[in-house]
């Protein structure tokens, strides 16, 4: 969580952004091995009375890592968070919309977090607070990227655009749709994704919504091989676009996925 890396102040948050990434391990050394071997992290603890630790690559935070006992306790799964004005105001949004806030609000050194799962159920959280200085949206190169998978697109993007005020103007992020894919926007760049087949088909059952992270790797098939030595297991593979990209699971069960830096 950014609250653990002292974010940087003087950064305003671009509203309804990606603003951070963390998973909930249920053994914090092992999943901290694991992730050294597949994408080169290293890590630094948040403290000596937490079980939170932070991923770096190139001395830059990419991610937050916690054990299951950790306060914001989520399901074994890498979450998504987006800035936000008001955690209270989201909150009220989240319940007001048939979705369900899991964990929160909960106050933190730099600002306060809170939990929750849309209306299809995938699992994201909201941020109040400055944030990270390489999680600032206006970057054009996140540390990771984030896309929706759900079973309607159409309706996973009004909740999130009312939600978050998307397309409000003033600083928030835009919306369009191209390729049957709702793009997240910031200043032109794609922020998030959200997919779930083209507007006017039926929504899809066979799809678990979830919000799919994919990490940044110069080598995909060094990565998949490091992670199926240690225990992970690949699911599918996209190697036919242009940005390829495997999908894995941890020893934990977790879901991510590696994409090819620089495509």
């Amino acid at each position: 969580m950014c609250a653990h890396i002292r974010p940087n102040p003087d950064i305003t948050p671009v509203p309804g952004a990606p603003c951070w990434v963390s998973l909930s391990a249920t053994s914090l050394d092992a999943t901290v091995d694991f992730y050294s071997g597949v994408l080169g992290w290293t890590f630094q603890s948040a403290g000596p009375d937490t079980e939170f630790t932070i991923a770096y690559r190139d001395e830059m935070p990419i991610a937050g890592i916690g054990s299951k006992g950790h306060p914001l306790n989520v399901p074994v799964t890498w979450t998504p968070y987006f800035a936000v004005p008001s955690v209270d105001v989201a909150g009220d949004r989240i319940r007001e919309r048939a979705a369900t806030v899991a964990v929160g609000p909960l106050r933190f050194d730099e600002g306060r977090a809170l939990v929750a799962a849309d209306p299809h159920g995938a699992w994201f959280a909201l941020w109040e607070g400055p944030v990270v200085a390489n999680w600032h949206a206006e970057q054009h190169s996140p540390p990771a990227r984030l896309d929706l998978r759900t079973r309607d697109a159409f309706a996973a993007a009004i909740f999130y655009a009312e939600l978050l005020e998307w397309a409000r103007g003033n600083g928030t992020c835009d919306v369009d749709y191209a390729e049957d894919t709702v793009r997240v926007l910031v200043h032109g760049h794609v922020a998030a994704t959200l997919l779930g087949g083209a507007i006017e088909a039926a929504p899809d059952p066979r799809i678990r919504p979830r919000w799919e992270v994919a990490f940044y790797v110069w080598d995909v098939d060094a990565a998949v091989a490091a992670a199926e030595s240690s225990g992970g297991t690949a699911v599918s593979a996209d190697r036919g676009s242009g940005s390829p990209a495997v999908t894995l699971t941890d020893p934990d069960g977790a879901l991510f996925t590696v994409r090819a830096r620089g495509v």
